[in-house]
Formats: C-alpha cells, structure tokens, sequence
C-alpha cells in the first residue's frame, strides 16, 4: 500500500531539497516503465496524467491499472491531473483515484486564473486533495506537446505569485521561468534570479514544466531554489520513439515493435530520478507521509411506506445522484439475502479522503437526495464510517 498523500511527498522534498518527478504517462509501456524504474532508485514519484494527453487513451480505464500499479507498488506514489482544463475535470480525476490535482488557467487573464482556481481549491480541498496551480505562461516549441500549448511566453513574478497563492490558497505553483513544453531550440535559457525571489516570497513547492532540454546544472539551480516537482514527458516520448524505429527493421508485428519501449522509458525516468536527488528517499517519505487510503461509508437500513419497485428507484436515482459528488469513488446499493434479516437494504458509498466525510454530508446534492428520498422511508437504519485495512493479497 504505497499510495500516499501528494501534499506531504512534495512538501518533505521541498524542506530536504530534492525534485519529485511527475512522470506524464499515455499507455501501460509508460507506467510499466515509469514505477519500475522508481523501485529500482527507491524513489517517491508522480504518475502524471495530462488532460491534453486524453486523445491518446481512455482516461477511465488506464486509470483503473494506474492506482492499481501505485498500491502494489514499494515506493511512495501520488496520482496526478495535469494540465486539467475545468472544474468537471478536477471532481472526475479525483473521483477516479488521482490524489493531486493542476488547474491550468494559466492562459486567462489574472483576475480570471485565480477565481478559476480558487474554485477547484475549494472543491479539493474538501476531498483531501492537494491543488498545483500555474502563474505565468509555458508555451510549446517544438515536440509533440508544443501544438497543445500555444503562444508566447509570460513570466511569472514574485509580487504576483505572491497575490495568487495568498487568493487561491493553492498548495504548489507551476512558474514561468524560460522553460517550453516539448523539446527546446537552442541552448535554454532560465531565469533564475527570479525564480529565487518568488520561493523566497511563497515558501511553498514550485513546479516546473517543461524539464525536457534542460542540462544537469541547470536542474540541480532550479532545485536549489525551490522546486520541488519536475514535470516531464517530450524525452520519455521520445526515447520510446526511438526504440520502435529501430524496431521497424525487424519487420515483426506490433509487439515486435514495442519490444523495449517500456524499458527505453524506464532509463530515461531512473536518470531523472538520480539527478533530482530523489533516489533513496522512499522510506522518509513514505514515514513523513500520511497513505491514501478509501473511507466506507456504510448504510444498512430498513423501509416502510414503500413499495418494491419504488426501494429500487430509489436506489437507482441515488446511485446517480451521489456518484457525482466529488471525493466519491463509488456507490452500491443491495439488499439482504435472507429473509430474516434484521436489516433488508445497504448503502456502501466510498470517500476517497476522510475529509469527504463532511463535505458529503453537507453537500446540497446529498442533502436533497437525503431529506426527499430516503430519510422519510428510512427511519430505521444504522451509519458507519470505516477504512478498509488491507492485509495482503491471498495466494
């Protein structure tokens, strides 16, 4: 059960001095790939997934093997919306599993960027789930993200970074400091005295996007002053291009060509990993931080003044009703197999945060659902919160 909170992975390397990568992903060769070479540093890492990636999988089910991979994983892991283009997006990451959340509305005007991510941060927050925010703007150049990012360059400053994070209350902050989504032209070059003024105005985890191109020198001065999580894809993607064309030569069929893909990735995220200083740190994050873990919140209930068919709309219409609150992963509803049963019908609706448990209960959808449906018809019932404790897997 290596599935921690993001907050505490990214503020323990903030305070230590070293980067977390958040590694983007678009298929199992990439996750495959990404957490092997994490195990084999023992280092905490980010599985990242970008929402302007989602062209390239189904969101809904790659997520399924992604917080699959991170629980049976040895190493710290945290889950990652990137790049999340609207509020609907942030509640659906979260209600699939991802445990950190980026806003990006970075391409708005000020005054619209933070009431943008002031929203998601309240929505967030609620679940537990940490928010990275952006200030500034991060345009492509060239590479396969650099047509997903538009644009011109805009800095972020210490004083407006400053009145963001104060408005916003995000809990990390992608800046704008000369980096470019996709692979630079020419030799980059980074800002860095004012990336110096804006962590000593915020004392918070900064975020880079952009970590493609990059030299060695300048990772370790972009560490030294604050920043804590690496972005990267371009050169994953590319090292896993590379690996298929010479692939192309031995004429086989698809798996022939992914042959070593996974692997071609996995050495490119184990030289990240060592260089940002985060090989070896698995065991003091995973002690400094608190794990994932699933509230169940349990129901078990008895009706009267209803009929068979009007329990099971009521069933139905619940199901839809609180499936979408954010911080729910999911909702079942049954009913006993025993006749003799003391209590007939069950409610199992899992939080993704203990948080959740009070922004459940006083969210307006619950609210109504609860005094119009069913407390009327469930005088008789029984409530628990409880977490799963899971042992192990059986042979």
């Amino acid at each position: 059960m290596a599935l921690v909170n993001m907050r505490d992975m990214l503020n323990h390397a903030y305070r230590n001095g070293y980067a977390v990568g958040a590694f983007d992903l678009v298929s199992l060769d990439f996750l495959d790939g990404i957490i092997t070479a994490a195990e084999r540093c023992d280092a905490p890492v980010i599985l990242s997934l970008a929402e302007s990636h989602f062209a390239y999988f189904d969101f809904d089910l790659l997520m399924q093997s992604v917080e699959k991979a991170a629980r049976r994983s040895s190493i710290p892991v945290a889950i990652h919306l990137d790049h999340g283009a609207t509020l609907e997006s942030a509640v659906k990451s979260i209600n699939l599993g991802c445990n950190g959340v980026m806003v990006d509305a970075s391409h708005h005007p000020l005054p619209e960027n933070i009431e943008r991510t002031k929203t998601v941060v309240r929505m967030a927050h609620a679940c537990g789930v940490p928010v990275e925010g952006e200030l500034g703007y991060v345009p492509g150049v060239e590479g396969e993200d650099a047509e997903r990012h538009p644009g011109e360059i805009a800095y972020t400053t210490a004083e407006e970074a400053e009145h963001y994070v104060r408005e916003t209350g995000v809990d990390f902050l992608a800046v704008s400091i000369g980096t470019v989504h996709g692979r630079m032209q020419g030799a980059p070059q980074l800002d860095f005295e004012r990336l110096q003024q804006i962590n000593h105005s915020l004392k918070i985890p900064l975020v880079i996007h952009g970590g493609t191109g990059l030299s060695d020198d300048q990772f370790r001065q972009l560490i030294d002053r604050g920043v804590a999580k690496i972005n990267y894809y371009t050169a994953l993607a590319d090292a896993a291009g590379d690996c298929i064309r010479s692939n192309i030569q031995c004429k086989g069929g698809y798996t022939a060509l992914l042959k070593g893909a996974s692997e071609a990735i996995g050495k490119e995220v184990e030289r990240c990993i060592r260089l940002w200083g985060s090989a070896g740190r698995a065991r003091e994050v995973l002690e400094s931080s608190k794990p994932w873990l699933p509230v169940e919140h349990l129901i078990i209930y008895n009706v009267k003044g209803i009929d068979p068919q009007g329990i099971e709309a009521m069933m139905v219409e619940g199901t839809r009703v609180l499936a979408a609150i954010p911080g729910v992963r999911e909702v079942m509803t049954g009913s006993a197999i025993r006749e003799d049963a003391v209590y007939r019908y069950t409610w199992l609706v899992r939080f993704c945060d203990q948080a959740v448990i009070n922004s459940y209960r006083d969210h307006p959808q619950h609210v109504e659902f609860a005094d119009k449906f069913f407390r009327p018809v469930a005088g008789e019932r029984i409530t628990i919160d409880y977490q799963t404790i899971e042992w192990g897997s059986v042979a």
